[in-house]
């Protein structure tokens, strides 16, 4: 059974190594959240604002993170492969040598994101 945690408020909580695997975090509030090495698979985060948290080397495949808030988020070195950031704000957000495989970038904004490291060569941004 999978966790429904969806429009809740956990700013600043940590969660350092979390098993939230296929949860529904939609709409909830992680600004600021400690989400190192967490495991995000497969989780719904349509909606959520994970602003300035740290998300480092956290397993984040598959996960819908549609229209989410990830400005200034740290994600450097997580498993982005096949996810879904359409539409996500990822302003100063820091990808550093993220796995971004498959993962779908169309629509977000994207000014002043680090990707260096990361391996662009398959995952989806819009055409201009």
């Amino acid at each position: 059974m999978s966790v429904d945690l969806s429009g809740s408020s956990l700013r600043g909580v940590s969660l350092s190594e979390a098993n939230l695997s296929e949860a529904n975090l939609s709409e909830v509030n992680l600004r600021k959240a400690d989400l190192w090495r967490a495991d995000l698979s497969w989780t719904n985060l349509n909606e959520a604002n994970l602003s300035g948290a740290n998300l480092s080397e956290a397993n984040l495949k598959g996960a819908n993170l549609n229209s989410a808030n990830l400005r200034g988020a740290n994600l450097s070195e997580a498993n982005l492969k096949g996810a879904n950031l359409s539409g996500t704000d990822l302003r100063s957000a820091n990808l550093y040598a993220a796995e971004i495989t498959s993962a779908d970038f169309r629509g977000a904004s994207l000014d002043g994101v680090n990707f260096n490291g990361a391996d662009c060569t398959t995952a989806f941004f819009d055409d201009d």
